[in-house]
């Protein structure tokens, strides 16, 4: 009896069974219904970024699934895009390394190796193979140099020359006659009076015209004698630029008891740590190492008197300008302030009118304007005869040193690999090779051994590398501006210089972008019993009739790949 009472209630209770419960540990359990649209959860059995799409016959939409190998994160919201060249942080890691941290990272990301993995980042990446950025080598402290300092005393003899006569004192004027330097260049003339007298400038001048000097040499006649406390701060954009100012400085204090030390992030902490802690005058350094050392407290800018920001403009394409401002709060508000750059944007105002006072503008020669000791032209060609076209460059050139831009890095080791394959010897230079590399590449380039350096355009500024003959544009620019300083490297310090670029169908508006930011046309060139593929390139009346408007483009999206 009770048997059967306990059947009928269950009967009458049971649910329907469209609905029946899952059995889950002995026990009933229900499915909850999702709320409706119309509720604040929204349409939970539609993924949201399908919205108001079309209606599938009255069926729910399928949430999309992921391929295999991706990631749910990647499969939706916002595109995984990967980094650009010469940008300073990935998903908010600094030059330096990844995110912010109290010690030495395991992997640094900014201006960084080549296209390898592991420790240094060694050899190529196989094609389709993704790359990973190279860690840290801590073995490696930057590259090493003999002593410039001379050992023993050295009488310094009373100067009488172009430098002393401007105010520098006979210790700099002499280190810069040993160094052949008779006559200022323009911007010298103009700038070190003006730092001597301690005003705040912004310089602006041709690539190749001696910035560098321009504000090291009057800088370091303010400093006088050595105290153990950093009194000169240099910002750079890139680590070559960071060591190239730091040789200079050297070079320049020679016959001084100035200290200088480099900061830049892809090499062990190490030295650059050594160096603070004895107390250096002078400090070139890169945006992101330098905030680690101020966070980790092996660095302080509190007897700052001078601050340097070089290369401001490209500073500000790379995305460094929230560290800049970080690193300026940190200096005492009494200070001198230069800006120094080979070309001065607007969108620079702002940032000049807070951190200058008074500024004197220094301007020598156009901004927009390439150097007058370079000759360039266009080589219109199809886009599958560009490598023999360069090819063909190479062999009817007669060249002491060439470098050839691309835009990508995988474009660089591509090219580097085929030109190795042609018998020419080549360094190469990007952001995913590890800092080893990219000091033997621009060393050897320097030295003789490579005839070729192959780069991204985080070479293309201020890098002064004496006997570059040519420069050859493998892909043309995207901005206009980066073309006058790839070609600056080469027809520097008055020698003279030659630039081809080889354009394609796709970069006849990036060409004429170029030639109306120089106010000048560039020669178009054909090399003659050249096997061509004819194209619509070589007639210039189509070319006029189907050119595009030029594109609009905004200083916030520039920056190179």
């Amino acid at each position: 009896m009770l048997r059967k009472i306990i059947t009928k209630l269950r009967a009458a209770f049971a649910p329907s069974s469209k609905a029946s419960p899952e059995l889950k540990g002995g026990h009933p359990v229900y499915d909850v219904k999702p709320k409706s649209s119309h509720s604040r959860g929204g349409d939970t059995s539609r993924p949201r970024d399908q919205g108001h799409g079309p209606k599938t016959g009255g069926k729910p939409a399928q949430p999309q699934r992921p391929a295999q190998g991706q990631s749910q994160s990647q499969s939706q919201g916002r595109p995984d895009r990967g980094p650009r060249e010469g940008a300073p942080r990935d998903a908010g890691a600094r030059e330096g390394g990844q995110q912010r941290n109290k010690g030495p990272r395991p992997a640094e990301r900014g201006h960084a190796g080549h296209g390898g993995g592991g420790q240094g980042g060694h050899g190529p990446a196989k094609h389709g193979e993704k790359r990973e950025r190279p860690a840290i080598d801590q073995s490696f402290d930057g590259p090493s140099r003999a002593p410039i300092k001379p050992v023993t005393h050295v009488e310094i003899p009373k100067q009488d020359t172009a430098f002393s006569r401007i105010g520098l004192s006979d210790a700099i004027a002499f280190a810069v006659a040993e160094m052949g330097y008779n006559e200022p260049t323009p911007i010298q003339a103009q700038a070190i009076p003006v730092i001597l007298d301690g005003k705040d400038v912004i310089g602006s001048a041709q690539t190749g015209t001696g910035k560098t000097a321009a504000f090291a040499l009057p800088l370091m006649n303010r400093l006088g004698a050595h105290q153990k406390k950093t009194r000169c701060l240099v910002l750079e954009p890139t680590r070559e630029l960071a060591l190239q100012v730091e040789e200079a400085f050297q070079k320049y204090a020679k016959y001084t008891d100035l200290t200088v030390t480099v900061v830049y992030g892809g090499v062990g902490y190490g030295k650059q740590r050594d160096d603070l802690a004895r107390g250096v005058d002078v400090i070139a350094a890169t945006p992101g190492r330098l905030l680690d050392h101020l966070e980790q407290g092996t660095a302080s800018l509190a007897d700052v008197e001078i601050l340097v920001l070089d290369e401001v403009d490209r500073m500000l394409d790379m995305g460094f300008l929230p560290d800049v401002k970080k690193i300026i709060q940190r200096c005492p508000k009494a200070r001198q302030t230069l800006f120094f750059s080979a070309t001065m944007p607007p969108e620079l105002a702002q940032l000049s009118t807070w951190a200058l006072n008074n500024p004197v503008e220094i301007k020598i020669g156009q901004r927009r304007s390439a150097a007058e000791t370079v000759s360039h032209a266009f080589y219109p060609v199809v886009a599958s005869q560009k490598f023999d076209l360069l090819i063909e460059l190479l062999r009817r050139t007669e060249f002491k040193s060439i470098i050839i831009f691309t835009r990508t890095k995988m474009g660089a080791d591509r090219i580097a690999h085929r030109l190795e394959t042609e018998k020419h010897t080549v360094g190469v230079i990007h952001s995913d090779r590890s800092q080893r590399e990219r000091v033997e590449a621009l060393q050897g380039f320097k030295d003789g051994r490579f005839e070729v350096l192959v780069a991204t355009d985080i070479a293309a500024r201020g890098l002064d590398i004496a006997g570059v003959s040519h420069v050859i544009n493998y892909d043309v620019p995207e901005n206009a501006e980066d073309y006058v300083h790839r070609i600056g490297r080469t027809g520097r310090a008055q020698a003279t210089g030659d630039a081809f670029t080889l354009v394609t169908e796709d970069d006849v508006r990036d060409a004429r972008s170029i030639e109306r930011f120089i106010g000048a046309s560039i020669e178009r060139k054909k090399i003659e019993d050249f096997p061509y593929i004819y194209s619509a390139l070589f007639d210039e009346k189509a070319l006029a009739e189907a050119a595009p408007p030029p594109k609009p483009k905004s200083r916030l999206m520039r920056g190179s790949r």
